[in-house]
């Protein structure tokens, strides 16, 4: 069922400018397929659909191109190679990295488009990510400390 939802999501984006998640749910419907916008915004993640600017000026969710994918890993690979340690204090993660890697790792953070992230920085060696709660904070530290087999 989950791939056939997929395949029909991929077919539709490619056919239609679709701009939001509920858009995208119609559609489905319209085909026959019933959905909840909770189940389209996992398919959503699961197919790394992207927004991208139409030619009229509006966004319409996109598939990521060969390219991109192909950096957004080398950016994970570069993470797990350079990351020393990941803390979380409050709703802040704090990451360690070796000298001059920081903005390396905090590309394959943001490359990974995790939930809850309000914004990060990052400077020679840290990187800190502000979430949106203690809990996403919590989260995202498991996240991260997964990537580098900690």
């Amino acid at each position: 069922m989950k791939v056939s939802r997929h395949t029909k999501i991929l077919e539709i984006i490619n056919l239609k400018d679709i701009e939001t998640q509920e858009e995208l749910a119609e559609e489905l419907r319209r085909s026959g397929m019933e959905v909840t916008q909770a189940t389209v915004s996992r398919d959503i993640k699961e197919l790394k659909l992207i927004k991208v600017l139409s030619s009229k000026g509006r966004y319409k969710y996109a598939t990521i191109s060969p390219t991109e994918s192909f950096l957004s890993n080398k950016l994970v690979t570069i993470f797990a190679q350079t990351v020393l340690n990941v803390d979380r204090v409050n709703n802040m993660v704090v990451v360690k990295t070796i000298s001059g890697s920081a903005n390396a790792a905090a590309e394959a953070i943001d490359s990974l488009n995790l939930d809850g992230i309000a914004g990060s920085i990052a400077g020679d060696n840290t990187i800190f990510i502000l979430s949106r709660s203690e809990e996403t904070a919590f989260n995202i530290v498991q996240k991260l400390k997964k990537m580098i087999n900690e």
